[in-house]
């Protein structure tokens, strides 16, 4: 089982390389016993994202189906073909990781593939389980088995997630709309989206971001420098959103070069060795 399981958590490994340069560099800044149990979350959380995202939407829904009886096999036997699934149930037994959190990720998949209008309930459910659940999980891996530490954590780490998540809907805003026909945020006319409907949104990752950023000065240090370096560089994504005109953000996708993001992490790390993290 050993070969098994390092041949799984390769994939997941390669699969967080070849889909996130900035999930990867976030990764390799976190204590290395933290580096398979994160990989192995992101290579479940993108093999299922993948699906709704770039399967034939006539497959996708059985496709997502199977995937998910396919995910509580997995961790039900402890054991599965998929090395996807298995590295990912290996972190879930190991870490306990609450069952409601993977659940709750899956519906907000299933979401993707419905025709839905985004009301402000809908739009928390969504983010609920698409950003936040996944930070939850990270935490459970963080904390290596203290709730104590975990109840404490667990709303900044929702809060973080959540600016994360609204970032990543302002980024993408072309291509949801016009490759995948999604609108997110809640009553939202992209033919009238101004400086108006941006601010507001912004506002709101700013109490997002302020709200995250109190618990990441908590995280035992092994984790918090991983989790710094992934707020820095959505931060600075977060900035370069807020310095452009609405039409440039409906344009193009918004991103921050690779040269960048390495500049990013050492000065994260400066900040960090001198235990000066500060809010951006």
């Amino acid at each position: 089982m050993n070969l098994y399981d390092s041949v799984a958590l390769r994939c997941s490994k390669t699969t967080t390389h070849r889909y996130s340069t900035s999930f990867t560099l976030g990764i390799k800044s976190l204590n290395k016993r933290f580096h398979d149990p994160i990989y192995a979350i992101y290579g479940f959380v993108r093999f299922a994202d993948e699906i709704v995202d770039s399967f034939k939407r006539e497959d996708a829904p059985e496709l997502l189906k199977e995937f998910k009886a396919d995910t509580y096999k997995a961790i039900d036997r402890g054991i599965s073909l998929n090395p996807i699934l298995h590295s990912f149930q290996q972190v879930v037994n190991s870490y306990s990781i609450d069952r409601e959190l993977i659940e709750t990720f899956l519906e907000s998949m299933e979401m993707d593939l419905l025709d839905v209008t985004y009301d402000q309930t809908l739009y928390e459910k969504y983010i609920l389980g698409s950003a936040e659940v996944v930070g939850l999980m990270c935490l459970r891996v963080f904390c290596e088995g203290n709730n104590a530490m975990y109840q404490h954590l667990k709303e900044p780490a929702m809060r973080l997630g959540s600016a994360f998540q609204k970032i990543n809907f302002l980024r993408d805003l072309h291509n949801d709309y016009y490759e995948l026909g999604r609108v997110y945020f809640p009553h939202l006319n992209l033919k009238e989206f101004d400086e108006a409907n941006k601010k507001a949104i912004e506002k709101d990752i700013s109490k997002d971001f302020a709200d995250g950023f109190q618990g990441i000065k908590q995280l035992p240090k092994g984790a918090r420098f991983g989790v710094y370096v992934a707020y820095v560089y959505y931060y600075a994504l977060f900035k370069k959103i807020i310095s452009l005109p609405p039409s440039r953000v409906l344009e193009e996708r918004i991103r921050i070069p690779n040269s960048r993001k390495y500049s990013l992490i050492l000065s994260s790390y400066v900040r960090h060795s001198l235990n000066l993290l500060k809010q951006s």
